[in-house]
């Protein structure tokens, strides 16, 4: 039995671009008539049959971005998708967006719907899901048959693609710093499980943060959430959980919080204990979204230029669209954070 080939092998066996092996195959007027005979020999001697997600390549232009995200009713998410929006308008593309719901099974099926000749790339963010399980072959597939996939957010290595994030560690540093300078000796995390890319990163930073002031990071300050408290019908849960933080740790004289959900329901239950915020606990969360300016207090936050995020991913991907050139350069664009101080930190 043949081994399975895609157009990016045929391409690179041929010394020929990927664009030119599809025109070729669709017997384009475009190619020579040696080459497409080559090309075709070629593709049937290794049986190659397209997949779906092959059907719109560089020259079925659809003018058309799609987009994916775990989560739409999230600011930060919005943010993005109307920095992609700015970008894609401006240069003559409109956007069709995707939703996984931090589900593997519906990120697949949306990159297959989408990618059947509806767009001509993503900007996608991983789901949770997706990253537990450490199955990346919708990804591979999407790139190997021709169709750019720009990263934002959480991003795997292991895939090459162009990709926009922020130095998740540094920007956890610069918080905990704040913390540690304001006189917090006693310094707690919410986060995630480390099977998400930007928990593990904030915790490092966080851990690193400790370790260059001389303070031994305490396990029982560190508080991992699993995923599925992270929605609305366990809200109830996640107190419940910061609570007994709290309850089991009364020095608790700094919080730091991997997003804004974990950060304002820690002051939630910090208040429910009778805690003034901030002169027995402040508080620091990652993500500056809405809610954290109309926080009462008001939630000091480490910004992650959510817009700006969504406007290098779109010109990234716009680009490499409109690209002729096949040569396989990825860039990985690091947007710096920024610390916004409010109220609840002095």
């Amino acid at each position: 039995m043949k081994r399975k080939i895609t157009l990016k092998q045929i391409a690179r066996e041929l010394d020929v671009s990927i664009s030119t092996v599809s025109k070729a195959l669709r017997n384009s007027a475009e190619i020579s008539d040696d080459t497409k005979q080559k090309v075709q020999a070629f593709a049937k001697l290794y049986n190659y049959r397209p997949n779906n997600i092959a059907l719109s390549l560089k020259n079925r232009k659809t003018k058309t971005i799609g987009i994916i995200i775990p989560e739409i009713v999230h600011y930060f998410f919005a943010k993005v998708i109307r920095g992609i929006e700015l970008v894609a308008n401006r240069r003559g593309y409109n956007v069709i967006i995707g939703l996984s719901n931090e589900s593997f099974n519906k990120e697949v099926i949306n990159m297959e719907m989408l990618a059947n000749g509806s767009i001509d790339g993503f900007v996608l963010s991983i789901s949770k899901d997706t990253l537990a399980q450490q199955d990346y072959h919708h990804f591979y597939e999407t790139i190997n048959q021709g169709m750019p996939i720009v990263m934002f957010d959480r991003v795997v290595n292991e895939v090459n693609c162009d990709k926009v994030i922020v130095d998740d560690l540094k920007g956890s540093k610069k918080a905990v710093n704040k913390l540690i300078e304001n006189g917090c000796k006693n310094i707690a995390i919410i986060t995630t499980k480390d099977y998400v890319s930007v928990g593990k990163l904030r915790t490092q930073g966080y851990l690193e943060a400790l370790e260059d002031h001389g303070i031994e990071p305490q396990s029982d300050l560190i508080l991992k959430i699993v995923e599925e408290l992270d929605s609305e019908d366990h809200l109830e849960d996640l107190e419940a959980e910061i609570e007994q933080l709290f309850k089991e740790n009364k020095k608790i004289d700094g919080v730091f919080a991997v997003n804004e959900l974990y950060a304002l329901t820690a002051m939630k239950i910090a208040r429910k204990l009778k805690k003034k915020i901030p002169e027995d606990i402040q508080f620091i969360g990652f993500t500056d979204g809405v809610l954290s300016k109309h926080a009462t207090p008001s939630l000091t936050t480490v910004s992650q230029h959510a817009q700006t995020m969504g406007e290098q991913a779109a010109e990234l991907l716009i680009d490499k669209l409109e690209n002729e050139d096949d040569e396989e350069n990825y860039q990985t664009v690091v947007i710096e954070t920024e610390l916004i101080e409010r109220e609840s930190t002095k």
